[in-house]
């Protein structure tokens, strides 16, 4: 069963996502002076008191707003409170009672999610009182909260607890990807095809998407979390910013991913910068596969763009033509995803390792250095996610990088482990070094 889920909304710059990292525990959501940072709804898990819930963070509510992404993130955000059990309505305690507090009030009282105000900058007991004003709401007794200090989000939670549905079953282990790439790459449209909504923002203004946002799906009878992130620049371009905050979430989730699709824009084929974040995701211990976006109007080479993976990524995924505007390979995309998630876990019986380590030295003999040659005497392994695998030799300091690097392609050759990140450890053996 789902989680049940807690809406946080409110005016732009009241708080919420500063709130919503408090009381989860986390700093999943992006913060900034800024106002307008979030803009996407961003579903973060939390606990209190061993009650699991889903914490929904939204973007700003302003009905007056006319700026260029105002009407879809209010829309957004009041799809959040559709699907939520419960709302907090965060407003500015030091600002007092605003306008767009009370149009906000207004949408949700009477409706049929439960409602609770907190009134947040209560940076000190002394200002309680100024949550007094926003009893003219109507949403019942304002909680004075502070995001920042941690004033009263301890009440705040219990009170949150106490008014969520009772869920006791227990969640199920998911398959977690990560769609990762430049910006403008067409990440968001993918994930929105995918689920057949408008779940996150799309516009042709590049880095839309300052957040990585999860959402659950259920692909052939198997749960999956798809998570869309910012577009990723080199961090010198983007220092100071808040898209070098939204920069960080996106490589966090690479590391939290399971499987990383890299999109790419098709129009201009893999390109360096495309090279360098898959290269960033098999650092993080993530499997990769690379999906050629906007295949539908371009005309790239598709076997070149897969030679230059194969000669310039070690890793060797799979690149695969896509199209978010038509649905092209999208299914065969994330079925790739999910058998590469399986092979990243899968264990290879000793013997069959063994066998393994018999055939490539039958095909390619171990280098010599200075007159001494490797053996290889054992292979086994002993850990998955990624696969880790140790070969007691004679003597470690004679494997070469050619030799290491031969042994692995044939490896990812011969259990299909292409995409899928690999750790090879050599070790000398006891009693046989320099035989």
């Amino acid at each position: 069963m789902k989680r049940p889920t807690v809406a946080v909304v409110g005016y732009p710059n009241v708080g919420k996502s500063t709130l919503v990292n408090r009381l989860s525990g986390t700093r999943e959501a992006v913060v900034h002076e800024q106002p307008g940072v979030t803009r996407d709804r961003k579903e973060i898990e939390a606990d209190w008191n061993g009650v699991g819930f889903t914490l929904i963070d939204t973007g700003g509510v302003d009905f007056a707003g006319e700026h260029e992404m105002a009407e879809e993130i209010r829309r957004q955000a009041l799809v959040a409170l559709q699907e939520a059990d419960l709302a907090v309505l965060v407003v500015d305690a030091r600002a007092g009672l605003r306008p767009g507090d009370a149009e906000l009030a207004r949408e949700l009282r009477g409706g049929p999610v439960p409602v609770i105000v907190a009134a947040n900058k209560v940076d000190d007991a002394r200002q309680s009182g100024l949550a007094g004003e926003f009893y003219g709401l109507g949403l019942g007794d304002p909680l004075p909260v502070s995001a920042t200090q941690g004033l009263g989000t301890g009440d705040l939670l219990d009170r949150i607890v106490e008014r969520l549905p009772q869920v006791s079953a227990e969640l199920r282990e998911v398959t977690r990807l990560a769609l990762i790439g430049r910006p403008n790459a067409g990440k968001s449209s993918l994930v929105n095809r995918l689920l057949g909504e408008e779940r996150v923002i799309v516009t042709d203004v590049a880095g839309t998407t300052r957040d990585s946002i999860d959402t659950r799906i259920e692909f052939e009878g198997r749960e999956v979390i798809l998570v869309d992130t910012a577009g990723l620049r080199r961090r010198t371009k983007v220092a100071g910013t808040v898209d070098y905050y939204a920069q960080l979430r996106s490589e966090q989730a690479a590391e939290r991913a399971d499987v990383a699709i890299v999109v790419c824009d098709a129009t201009d084929g893999v390109t360096s910068e495309d090279l360098r974040i898959a290269e960033m995701a098999m650092k993080n211990k993530c499997a990769t596969v690379i999906a050629l976006n906007k295949w539908d109007v371009t005309r790239t080479d598709l076997e070149d763009a897969k030679a230059i993976v194969k000669r310039k990524l070690r890793q060797r995924p799979q690149v695969m033509a896509v199209s978010a505007t038509t649905g092209r390979g999208l299914k065969r995309l994330v079925a790739e995803a999910l058998w590469l998630a399986d092979r990243s876990a899968q264990w290879i019986p000793t013997p069959e390792l063994n066998r393994f380590l018999s055939d490539i030295q039958a095909i390619r003999e171990p280098p010599a250095v200075r007159g001494k040659r490797l053996r290889m005497y054992y292979m086994a392994q002993y850990q998955t996610r990624p696969p880790r695998f140790a070969i007691q030799v004679n003597n470690r300091g004679q494997v070469t990088r050619a030799y290491a690097y031969f042994l692995e392609n044939r490896l990812r050759e011969r259990y299909k482990l292409e995409g899928v990140p690999l750790v090879i450890d050599f070790k000398t053996a006891r009693g046989r070094s320099e035989r």
